[in-house]
Order: C-alpha cells, then structure tokens, then sequence
C-alpha cells in the first residue's frame, strides 16, 4: 500500500469526521456495477479489496477510502463506421440527406445497442484523510483526477472544505533558485537528475532533461535564458524520492530502503498486516514530508485557512 503519487489538499477550517460516519456516509454511495444501458458508473469500494469489506481503513487517526470508476469502452471507429452505416441507408431509401441532429440521434441509438457487449475498464483511486494534520493526500497523477475525487467525496459526507495548497512565493522561482544557486536548499533535500524548464513568454517553449547535473552549465544556460524550472526531481530526508512540480503535484513517489525493510519484518502471510502496516508507514512519511515540503518552498500562505479556537 503505497502511493505512486501525491496530490495534497489542504482543509480550510477545522474537519473532523470519525471512522464510523465516514463509513455510513460511503455505504450510501458504495459502488455498483454499470447496468447494460449504462456508460459509466461510480462508487466507494473497500480499500483492502478482497481482504476487507469496510469502505474506511483507519489506522492512527487517518483514514483511508477508495473510489471506483467503472467505464464501458466502445471503440470510436467501430461507432463511426456503424453511424456512417445506418446514415447511408436512410439516405438511398428515402433519397434525402440527413441532418446532424438526425446523425446525433443514430449515434445515441447505435452506442445503446452496443452497451451490453462493450468491454469494460475499472479503475480505483485512493485517499486518505488527516484531519489531525489538516490534509487530504490523494494517490492521482493529474490534478483533474484529483479534484474528481474530491468532488465525489464532497457529495458523499455533504462537506468538504479543502483547496490545494498555497505557498508564499512562486514554486517555480524557488526551483529556479535552487538550481541557479540563488535560494539555498533546505539540508532534508537532495536534488535528482531530472527537471523540466518552460519559457515565460507566449512561445512557452519547454526543456525536459533526465540524467544531468542540475546545477551544471547547460541546465544554467537555458535558466540565463530565461526559462524557469517547472517540475524537480528531489529526493527527501534520504528515505522519499519524487518529482515535484509547480502545481505542488507529487509524482513518481518512490518509499526507500529503510521503510521496505521495516515493512518485510510484518509478517508475509498475513496481507491485511502487511496492508495496515505499509499504510500506517506511509503516513508517518508523507507527514513529515507535506510541511517540510511546503516550508522548504517559502512557507505556506494559511491566510484562507481558519485555524481551530
């Protein structure tokens, strides 16, 4: 159980929610499969899989949940050409053409009669929340799936008062001055050997360089140039690797050495021990990490947070 990314939000104002209403709050909007009319469908899944049925896995004060997404996969050209079909023989038996709004309804019509054969796609993203830390860390590689996620757990305990993060100044001017050697380097971080840097200008041209020194002569000549680091690869503390970017979006997350060896001393044959204590490893990491991160990067801007009486 560990992530491959995270994507962090920040509670606004105080949040505590137990165990037992977030679970009876999920049980209303637990997952079922798509009907045979259906193109997509949604729900909470239990995030043990088949080594559990509670919708929340909690372990020392946050708590776990999983969102199910459930797709039909109908192949664009196979509904074109059946479309193009029905289109062409409307047209040579009453010898008059079809408008798109017609092409719109034999669309519908062709994607319905498909729906009970097409092949479908699932897929599971994972969250927890820490309302002790004040944060919601969601395991999503964009920002959009993240928010979607967010979105569906809002609808589903009725509020959800959390935004991303926000740091006093630009990430991208603390990375370019990490690199440029302009803003020292907190000493928790260690710079990889990957970075991507973007024009400023309308011509927003973009640089990815993997392998290299960072703070050597060519990655300091395309920043003379004018371009500023936008994503960083860092690793945290000698126990968390991971590319940053300048939304604050934590990608490519790679736990070490010493917490994999902590977790092969659990027990091997017992998969919910070896899940709670990945998970419960997982966390203590990410919450030293979130506030060293944000604190590293100039300090957070808490002036839309309401902080508890």
């Amino acid at each position: 159980m560990w992530f491959r990314n995270a994507r962090v939000f920040r509670f606004t104002k105080p949040f505590d929610i137990s165990a037992e209403t977030l679970e009876e709050k999920l049980q209303e909007a637990a997952f079922k499969p798509c009907g045979p009319q259906e193109m997509a469908r949604e729900g909470w899944v239990p995030p043990l899989g088949k080594h559990g049925e509670q919708l929340v896995h909690s372990a020392n004060g946050y708590h776990l949940i999983a969102l199910r997404k459930e797709e039909k996969l109908l192949p664009g050209s196979v509904v074109k050409e059946l479309v193009a079909e029905k289109v062409e023989a409307i047209e040579a038996e009453q010898g008059r053409k079809v408008r798109k709004k017609e092409k719109d309804e034999i669309k519908e019509q062709v994607l319905l009669e498909m729906l009970p054969q097409a092949f479908s796609r699932n897929r599971r993203c994972f969250a927890y929340l820490a309302p002790q830390d004040g944060v919601m860390i969601v395991d999503a590689g964009s920002a959009k799936q993240a928010e979607d996620l967010a979105s569906s757990l809002r609808k589903a305990v009725g509020s959800l008062p959390v935004r991303p993060p926000a740091v006093e100044q630009a990430p991208a001017f603390t990375f370019t001055g990490w690199l440029s050697e302009t803003i020292d380097m907190p000493g928790t971080l260690t710079l990889g050997t990957e970075c991507e840097l973007r024009e400023t200008g309308e011509d927003e041209g973009v640089v990815r360089c993997k392998g290299l020194d960072l703070q050597g002569d060519e990655i300091r000549n395309h920043m003379n140039a004018g371009m500023q680091v936008t994503k960083l690869s860092l690793t945290w503390d000698d126990s968390l690797s991971f590319v940053l970017d300048e939304e604050l979006g934590i990608r490519r997350l790679k736990f070490g050495e010493t917490l994999q060896e902590k977790l092969d001393d659990v027990d091997a044959d017992d998969a919910a021990a070896r899940f709670d204590a990945a998970f419960a490893l997982m966390t203590l990491e990410l919450a030293r990490l979130i506030p060293g991160l944000l604190e590293a990067l100039g300090g957070e801007d808490r002036s839309a947070i309401v902080d508890a009486a």
